[in-house]
């Protein structure tokens, strides 16, 4: 079983428990505690940070091979792949979210740590043109310690993303899982501990360090061992961890908020669009950062759209994630969804009319459970509260659009740039707007699909650098450049 005993946490590769305040980690389907973490304390990150600097310079890891590297992150592929369904099950407990989408989060990891281990295999150093009496080269080497900091809405899937590509490129990782849902993390971080046993080389390579970020999430961005961060998360966190890097000049990637928008044009094939418009924003129950939560429609076709939308989704099973006919789950926790209704209150007040949802469902079954209808809202400017903050949950806002112009100024009034849906039968038409539209990723007749090989990154305030792609390993790793003088002479003016 991978279930962490709720007295050990993973710091400099071993397991114990942890000093620092006891987290009691709730299933949101029901309001039960699932158990009680006892979390790092500020001195035992210090302790795993010092560990894992040790470990970064012992030869066992320092001299590996490439192929040697490859060979761990495909067993750490295949421990994943053993246990997809104990990591699935251990997720949706934590998190809410249906079995299937947990079990599809961990295949992705497992699939994330196959593509790294095919990048590493076949990444380079090169030769370098030279001008001049002399051999030149662009070698990559190990940044060191690297932080890692999640969310709680994919744990796994965003580990992987950044735990894979950082012992790809030699480092060390201290992981801090979200407070909410550190199970998961804990349980990834057993598999990894067992592959780096079975290889023979330094468990210090990776800390699972669960605990509040104020305490455990300050001191991995503070400690002066750690050389590079890679965050995942809110965006005010984004800009505090931003200046605490630039302070110590070190590289951090921050993968921020969003406040998507999806389009509608007036050629959509409606039915596909429907359904895209819909698994954009409420699967996940809308906890996702790429979620489609702004939904433009040109204006002839918006009340008939917006009216099969509302009937649509009126219908969607709102239920726990253990059942398979659910498709709306829980939110993450009760304070995230009194959050969210507190933001479909704010719609009420701006003027915005609830077509569909805006309150928990009733019923027994979903008393104790952190419950909320999937909402459509309309009636307001883009410029409401509720179409510019993110509200990270299945609330959906509609508006109306004249022209392509009028479409992308509003689009584009945003403070983010994460990601796009554009629904049309016109191809030029989506090649010119998925080119207008401030965002990282566009999708075009689909919505939420993702793979490895493709870098993921945003723009304005939804995020620095990017994830994913062929050069993801190169993010963890510094260049040096090498001369080699080829000269009967040093130096050009030595006799």
């Amino acid at each position: 079983m991978l279930r962490t005993p709720a007295d050990e946490i993973l710091i400099a590769g071993r397991f114990r428990r942890g000093a620092g305040t006891p987290i009691s980690t709730v299933n949101p389907a029901d309001g039960t505690v699932i158990t009680t973490v006892h979390a790092a304390s500020a001195e035992e990150v210090d302790e795993a940070a010092r560990a894992a600097a040790e470990a970064v310079a012992d030869p066992a890891w320092r001299e590996l091979l490439p192929h040697q590297r490859a060979r761990l992150l495909h067993r750490i592929a295949d421990l994943v792949e053993e246990h997809a369904d104990e990591l699935s099950a251990l997720q949706t407990a934590d998190t809410g979210k249906s079995l299937t989408e947990t079990r599809a989060l961990a295949l992705s990891a497992a699939g994330t740590f196959r593509y790294t281990a095919a990048a590493l295999e076949t990444a380079e150093d090169a030769l370098t043109p030279a001008r001049g009496p002399y051999l030149t080269m662009s070698v990559y080497e190990p940044i060191g310690v690297v932080g890692a900091i999640n969310p709680w809405n994919s744990p796994i899937a965003s580990d992987a993303q950044k735990v894979a590509p950082a012992l790809a490129g030699g480092n060390a990782v201290l992981l801090k899982p979200a407070e909410w849902t550190p199970l998961v993390s804990l349980a990834f971080g057993r598999l990894v501990h067992r592959a780096l046993t079975e290889a023979g080389l330094p468990t210090a390579l990776l800390s699972v360090l669960p605990g509040k970020g104020r305490v455990v999430g300050d001191a991995i961005v503070h400690h002066p061992l750690v050389r590079r961060i890679g965050f995942t998360g809110g965006t005010s966190t984004g800009r505090s961890i931003a200046r605490s890097a630039a302070d110590k000049l070190i590289p951090a990637s921050l993968e921020l908020g969003g406040k998507s928008p999806t389009i509608v044009r007036e050629d959509a094939d409606v039915d596909q669009a429907l359904a895209g418009v819909m698994f954009g924003i409420f699967s996940s129950s809308g906890q996702s950062c790429i979620a489609g939560s702004r939904l433009f429609v040109h204006r002839s076709r918006y009340d008939a759209f917006v009216g099969e939308l509302v009937e649509r989704v009126r219908k969607l099973r709102v239920g726990p994630g253990t059942d398979a006919a659910t498709q709306v789950a829980p939110l993450v926790h009760h304070r995230h969804r009194d959050a969210v209704a507190d933001y479909v209150d704010l719609a009420r007040s701006e003027g915005g009319r609830v077509l569909c949802g805006g309150a928990a469902p009733a019923g027994p079954q979903y008393a104790d459970g952190a419950y909320y209808l999937p909402t459509v809202i309309d009636g307001l400017p883009n410029s409401a509260r509720v179409c510019q903050e993110e509200i990270f949950g299945p609330v959906l806002l509609a508006l109306p659009y004249d022209d392509e112009d009028d479409l992308v100024a509003q689009a584009n009034d945003s403070v983010f740039g994460l990601a796009c849906g554009i629904w049309t039968r016109d191809a030029r038409a989506a090649w010119r707007l998925a080119r207008r539209i401030d965002a990282g990723t566009v999708w075009i007749n689909t919505y939420k699909q993702f793979s490895i090989s493709t870098p993921f990154g945003g723009m304005k305030e939804s995020g620095l650098g990017t994830e994913k792609g062929r050069d993801l390993i190169r993010a963890y790793q510094r260049q040096k450049s090498l001369y080699w003088g080829t000269a009967e002479s040093p130096l050009p003016w030595a006799n």
